[in-house]
């Protein structure tokens, strides 16, 4: 029988993606190489913030169309001081999980092992939740202008317009009921700020009671975001799966993070659950061009994600075991400087690689 072969494009895009995106194609090929029956076929693209510079654009303009016949795409990070914040993340990430569909953005919270949490709670209660991040519409739609710019004493209008459908809002929240039954826990928090914002977050709720009454198996609760924020400091342990739309997921999963230790440790997955477009799989972290190119940056959400991957393309038992080897890798206390320690980005990578199963 003939091995496997997965089509995956390669993304580094800018400052550290590029080190997390050599040293987690570095783990994937120690595990394909491990008589495991398949193999993968890289093809890298150049796009981002230099690609900018010279062409003017993040990406090229038939990229999409280069991408879509891809298993599964693995990115870096994007952003770079030469280009505005605004213009790297709509003309490269936005604009692959926008044209993908990829509305489901799966962010776990994980604590390790040999990593310290800023909460004491870490300490002696076993935590572990995911936040599903609407990731197509809402907050990050796109809808919007700015107008008068020419009138005098500032005069000029900014209108931002958060989007909320009731199909969109359906199968993110039928997206975490489903993942819920999967979980030791079977519950779903579901976050809005409808007493303020009373039309696309009542719209929510009311998707959000219709659907879980699909799910008597599951338990629910309904959470203001400023009360979610609370709750993930002060009961960490009555979490499992947080859903919420595309900014308050964005920023409570980066709370999550740091509360277990440092963003550079967050895996996560840009699906297209329906499976028409590929999926794209990147760490939480950004290009942090302050430690760019030094070798220290953290590779770890880089691998978890790279686990995610392996679980998208039907690979179960691989992607356990990667998991399995960066918590044996944390336990050893093989650490990058953001999370207490003085290790290389290429010597958490060899730690990992060690640590994997043997077959």
């Amino acid at each position: 029988m003939s091995a496997k072969e997965f089509r995956i494009a390669a993304i580094p895009a800018d400052g550290v993606g590029r080190e997390v995106v050599a040293a987690g194609r570095a783990v994937l090929e120690a595990i394909a190489a491990d008589g495991t029956g398949f193999s993968f076929a890289w093809e890298e693209f150049p796009w981002g913030s230099d690609y900018y510079a010279e062409h003017g654009v993040m990406m090229a303009e038939d990229g999409l169309e280069t991408l879509k016949d891809f298993d599964a795409i693995y990115f870096g990070a994007v952003g770079w001081p030469t280009v505005p914040d605004h213009v790297s993340l709509w003309g490269l990430r936005l604009k692959i999980c926008q044209g993908f569909d990829q509305w489901a953005n799966i962010r776990p919270v994980q604590f390790l092992p040999g990593i310290e949490s800023p909460l004491r709670k870490a300490d002696d209660t076993h935590l572990d939740w995911v936040v599903v991040r609407e990731n197509s519409e809402g907050e990050y739609a796109g809808f919007g202008g700015r107008a008068f710019a020419a009138r005098e004493d500032k005069g000029e209008v900014a209108v931002q317009s958060a989007l909320f459908t009731e199909v969109g809002c359906e199968r993110i929240i039928r997206y975490a009921f489903e993942l819920a039954r999967t979980r030791p826990r079977k519950k779903v928090s579901s976050v809005t700020k409808s007493n303020a914002q009373q039309y696309g977050m009542v719209l929510w709720d009311q998707v959000f009671q219709r659907v879980a009454a699909e799910y008597p198996d599951v338990a629910t609760e309904s959470v203001l975001v400023d009360a979610m924020s609370a709750k993930f400091v002060l009961q960490p342990e009555s979490l499992s799966v947080v859903v919420a739309s595309n900014l308050f997921a964005d920023i409570l999963s980066d709370l999550g993070s740091a509360l277990a230790g440092s963003l550079g440790l967050a895996p996560s997955a840009n699906l297209n659950p329906e499976r028409r477009f590929p999926s794209m799989f990147e760490p939480v972290h950004g290009s942090a061009p302050d430690i760019a190119g030094q070798g220290v940056c953290n590779p770890i959400g880089a691998f978890g994600s790279a686990a995610m991957m392996l679980d998208h393309l039907g690979l179960p038992g691989e992607a356990e075991g990667l998991r399995k080897a960066i918590e044996a890798a944390t336990a050893q206390g093989v650490r990058t400087r953001d999370v207490g320690g003085g290790a290389t980005t290429r010597e958490v990578t060899e730690a990992v690689i060690a640590n994997l199963p043997a077959r």
